[in-house]
């Protein structure tokens, strides 16, 4: 987030909706040394930054550890942008000929996850993470205040105003934006944190291929899988194995659920669980079994069998 100290010429914001943003490159001279510090883009400081056309900008929250560590690091593509709720971001694209984080310790550890809507995730070592429902625990509240913001855009379209002019509207749309903001950033941090744990404990992760697209015709449970962030969960899992040196693979989740992981028999017909069954026994070697601890095992048996 910035504010604004001296502008210089005019940016081409990019509008989409409410949302704006600026892109700029980076440019060097021939006989700049190549950092962070020397371009038409750089930093002044722990809290300024110059760009072109906006000039010199107030700034906070980024990492001064990467730059204070590393010396070659040179500056890329540069987009501001605002979100609905009328804050200001500038995102760096970085370069360096040195990695900006070490690969992990091996652990030699391999873990199984099954994802569900009952909690959010199973182990294969039985370790359960519930599932915060952060939408859930807003809907009540994100409903009131979204059906006010729809009687405001009618009263101002009725009365043919503008709604970028109407100041009622606008105020109410920046508090359901503030609102879908927080339920954003409460999920996108319990992920990461999660999914960081789960890096930093195992050497390799396995899970099973997201099918939820076809989940969502589900209308009981479209809500839930919309709400729990599995995809994002998954796409971050995969890009910080990639940046630690860790694995992590996805498997087909056929019959991973009606597998005993004891003796491998395939439950069928009559025997065949549903949704409801959240635990039960194999009658081929009488095996008890909780159903999620069970389907996690069968997911990393069959990803140790795919390496």
């Amino acid at each position: 987030m910035f504010r604004e100290i001296h502008k210089s010429g005019t940016p081409k914001f990019h509008k989409k909706n409410y949302s704006e943003k600026y892109q700029t490159n980076c440019q060097y001279t021939k006989k700049a040394k190549m950092n962070a510090y020397s371009g038409s883009v750089k930093l002044l400081d722990n809290k300024h930054i110059k760009i072109p056309k906006l000039g010199t900008l107030r700034i906070k929250g980024y990492n001064k550890e990467i730059f204070r560590d590393k010396k070659d690091i040179r500056i890329g593509t540069v987009t501001i942008s605002k979100d609905p709720c009328n804050r200001y971001f500038i995102s760096l694209q970085l370069g360096s000929d040195t990695p900006f984080v070490n690969k992990k310790i091996k652990t030699e550890s391999s873990i199984g996850i099954d994802l569900n809507t009952d909690n959010f995730l199973t182990t294969s070592n039985n370790i359960v993470v519930d599932n915060p429902r952060f939408y859930r625990k807003m809907k009540k509240r994100l409903s009131k205040e979204q059906r006010t913001l729809s009687r405001r855009m009618n009263r101002a379209k009725k009365e043919h105003r503008k709604l970028r002019e109407s100041k009622n509207y606008q105020k109410q749309r920046l508090l359901v934006s503030k609102l879908n903001t927080k339920i954003r950033n409460q999920r996108n941090e319990f992920l990461n944190v999660l999914s960081t744990k789960l890096i930093n404990s195992h050497d390799l992760i396995v899970a099973e291929e997201l099918r939820s697209s076809n989940m969502l015709k589900n209308h009981a449970l479209a809500m839930s899988i919309s709400d729990v962030g599995w995809r994002t969960f998954l796409n971050m899992l995969a890009y910080k194995a990639d940046l630690y040196g860790r694995k992590f693979l996805t498997i087909d989740p056929k019959n991973t659920t009606q597998t005993c992981s004891n003796c491998g028999h395939i439950l069928s017909g009559a025997d065949k669980l549903t949704l409801a069954d959240r635990q039960w026994t194999c009658p081929i070697c009488h095996k008890y079994h909780l159903r999620d601890h069970n389907t996690a095992i069968n997911i990393l048996n069959k990803g140790l069998a795919h390496q």
